[in-house]
């Protein structure tokens, strides 16, 4: 695919103006389509829309697309597998790609102990499977979320969601049980949840984002998972890792949860796993995942497509991409911290790991209050000038490009940001 940004009509085109018209008349009002972006094809880092305008992909379809779009190996994967098996039912029936997938998972396991998976086929059914396993072993009924978590839409995984309102409202009751604390704070569990109104011995488990996502791409303090690893031990609670934005090379390791020497009892993935199929899996400890036959099924996770795509993409991940993730992470740090420096006046923290990245708008840099309004029009603007980037938290822009993304393309999107930003 060609250079891009290249923007040659009005945004949308007419093309993608007559597609998104047909779109809003039959679809759910509960899409958030915050830009007027109609895609025909997308390859590695450039999607292009009906109209032949091509933008320069900082989303990566929101953590998903880890390895690029479309990705030859990936795309010749599919092809072949489509061409012998699209689908058995892997909770009543075997196929190769999914037990050589399940291997795989195992294998990449952040910590010594065997382990077995369950495959879903997003990562809100991950979160869902791992609720359900939690309270089946332990027996016990209270879990732990954190204050800014996005674990997911559906009833248990809006249950532990604790991000925006508005994705609770109107829902409830939601799941009971479902206590909710600071991020990064250990102790307020411990000296005050625990001491206060909820009785340790009742907990089943703690839900934790290693790297909050939707939160705002909030770094936790250095202490904080090895501590909340140890409180965890303590009191016989499952340590639930959602890694379903931040894993498969996404920060630099395989896993986040590898910067910080912490093995899980449960991992949540889905989104990067098959970089741009859907699937989902739930790892779990062998001690751990030891419901009976017909404890839980899925008539579509592990289907044998996704998973043969899923295979090639930690391929690549591991080979290639997770060093690349590094290197150009570190570039892309640096370049919007010089950035800050320019316009500190707009740009307040920048942090980040690998090429999870956000960098907080702010209304001044005296007070340092978030400035949603201005960082939506930055977003917005990005768009128009065929730049893709997606907000997070109260007023964070998030860089979350493919993991293929070279540093010519990182600079490319960073110096048209530059301009946007300069004219604000």
């Amino acid at each position: 695919m060609d250079f891009a940004p290249f923007i040659h009509t009005e945004l949308p085109g007419p093309l993608a103006t007559k597609a998104i018209a047909l779109d809003r008349r039959f679809t759910s009002p509960s899409y958030t389509r915050y830009i007027p972006l109609c895609v025909k094809s997308a390859s590695m880092c450039t999607v292009e829309d009906l109209d032949g305008n091509r933008f320069l992909d900082f989303t990566a379809g929101i953590a998903v697309n880890n390895c690029g779009h479309c990705h030859p190996a990936i795309v010749e994967a599919v092809r072949d597998q489509a061409g012998k098996l699209l689908h058995m039912c892997g909770s009543d029936y075997y196929n190769q790609p999914q037990a050589d997938l399940a291997s795989r998972l195992c294998n990449l396991w952040p910590g010594p102990s065997p382990t077995r998976v369950f495959f879903t086929n997003s990562g809100a059914e991950s979160i869902e499977g791992a609720f359900k396993l939690a309270r089946y072993h332990t027996g016990r009924q209270r879990v732990i979320a954190f204050l800014g978590a996005f674990h997911g839409r559906t009833f248990g995984a809006l249950s532990l969601t604790a991000s925006r309102i508005m994705q609770r409202a109107h829902f409830a009751p939601l799941v009971p049980e479902v206590e909710h604390v600071p991020y990064g704070d250990v102790k307020y569990i411990s000296e005050q949840l625990f001491k206060r109104t909820v009785p340790p011995d009742e907990v089943a488990a703690i839900f934790v984002e290693p790297l909050q996502g939707e939160g705002g791409y909030i770094i936790p303090p250095k202490q904080f998972l090895p501590n909340l690893r140890a409180l965890c031990d303590e009191h016989g609670i499952l340590l639930v890792a959602d890694e379903v934005q931040s894993g498969f090379g996404r920060t630099g390791k395989m896993f986040c949860i590898e910067h910080y020497g912490v093995e899980p009892d449960i991992l949540c993935l889905a989104k990067g796993i098959a970089s741009g199929l859907p699937l989902g899996a739930m790892v779990a400890k062998e001690s751990v995942m030891d419901w009976k036959e017909g404890a839980h099924g899925s008539t579509f996770g592990g289907n044998p497509v996704s998973c043969r795509a899923a295979l090639a993409s930690i391929d690549l991940i591991e080979r290639e991409y997770m060093a690349n993730a590094r290197g150009v992470g570190d570039f892309m740090i640096a370049r919007l911290n010089a950035m800050r420096a320019e316009f500190p006046e707009h740009i307040g923290e920048v942090r980040g790991m690998g090429l999870m990245i956000g960098m907080d708008i702010i209304n001044d840099s005296t007070s340092m209050r978030p400035a949603r309004v201005l960082r939506d029009k930055i977003v917005d603007d990005a768009y128009y000038h065929g730049l893709l980037l997606l907000g997070c938290g109260e007023a964070t822009i998030r860089f979350c490009p493919p993991l293929c993304i070279t540093q010519d393309e990182a600079a490319r999107g960073i110096d048209l940001l530059a301009d946007i930003i300069k004219s604000k």
